[in-house]
């Protein structure tokens, strides 16, 4: 093989994606798997409770690379990427990993094309509120949580689905106490822990 895709997290080699003889099929998978990266709605920015960033790189076997290679961080920085000799960079990208989050009442992850198919789409006036590390959706009787790494992931869930404008949703991102009380009743009277509902994050700094 003379051509691997690559994965990069924070500026690291982090697995081969694909592998190829050729520099023309290589680039046109190269090429589809950012097509997918652009389509992503909600990327991955942590993990493990670490901020995170990926890149998707294209690399030559068998050579050394007789330039330095630097990618931009979220702050601006020129950052170098690490890669180990005998092996060039012919293209690097910035790639976005599609985040998931917990759908507490099916017990699984979903992403948020998932949540915009299996909630947003229904009939009626949605009313979809912040609490904590959590996303609380109101439509009729019905009420659905939903749960974030952090405090962060759950206002930037709201920013991009305010971005998207759904019509017949109401996002509520800042709110007084008497709102607060008014989901913890609710959601206690749903079955659900306050002990729960406090918590802040789901994942605590681990292992980069």
């Amino acid at each position: 093989m003379n051509y691997l895709v690559v994965l990069f997290k924070n500026k690291e080699k982090r697995k081969i994606i694909n592998k190829f003889i050729t520099y023309e099929r290589a680039l046109n998978f190269y090429k589809e798997k950012l097509k997918i990266s652009d389509e992503v709605i909600f990327p991955k920015l942590v993990e493990n409770g670490f901020d995170c960033s990926y890149e998707l790189g294209l690399i030559q076997i068998g050579v050394n690379g007789t330039e330095k290679i630097f990618v931009k961080d979220n702050l601006g920085r020129n950052i170098k990427v690490d890669i180990d000799d005998g092996y060039s960079i012919v293209k690097i990208s910035n790639y976005n990993i599609e985040e998931e989050f917990w759908d507490y009442t099916k017990k699984k992850k979903i992403t948020t094309q998932q949540f915009i198919k299996n909630y947003l789409s229904k009939i009626g006036i949605k009313v979809l509120s912040k609490l904590n590390n959590k996303i609380v959706l109101q439509n009729d009787e019905n009420t659905n949580l939903f749960t974030f790494k952090n405090m962060n992931d759950a206002n930037r869930f709201i920013d991009v689905l305010e971005k998207m404008e759904f019509k017949d949703c109401i996002l509520v991102k800042d709110y007084s106490t008497i709102h607060r009380k008014y989901l913890y009743d609710i959601l206690k009277n749903n079955g659900f822990s306050i002990t729960y509902l406090q918590r802040y994050l789901t994942t605590h700094p681990s292992k980069k």
